[in-house]
């Protein structure tokens, strides 16, 4: 037995378990009930499959070129699905389209209240 055949064992179960995470991600998207629970469902289990499938991807092909670019793939799913769904979250927010009732910690209203519109001297 070769090193080949547990590295492609590992790398079926890793995009297995990468593909399942992103579907728990969409089913997520539709199941829950308001936009902040939606982004929590469409952040965490998405970018752990992207993740894990990308792992899966380096496992199974072995070549150090592919291997980098991927390692870059990952690099900027962290950082964009991160920052964006940080950014929908306040917007959403700042709009009023957050239940209040299903927040655990407000802490955005206090800092709504002692901003200081732009443009103001």
């Amino acid at each position: 037995m070769s090193w080949t055949t547990p590295l492609d064992v590992a790398a079926a179960v890793c995009i297995l378990l990468g593909a399942v995470l992103t579907l728990v991600a969409a089913i997520g998207q539709v199941r829950m009930p308001d936009l902040l629970s939606r982004m929590h469902a469409a952040t965490k289990p998405q970018v752990l499959g992207t993740v894990l499938i990308v792992l899966g991807l380096s496992l199974r092909l072995r070549e150090p070129g592919v291997v980098g670019l991927l390692l870059l793939v990952v690099l900027l799913q962290m950082a964009t699905s991160v920052v964006s769904s940080h950014m929908v979250g306040r917007a959403s927010f700042r709009a009023g389209q957050v239940r209040d009732d299903l927040l655990v910690v407000d802490e955005l209203s206090d800092e709504q209240l002692h901003e200081e519109p732009r443009g103001a001297p």
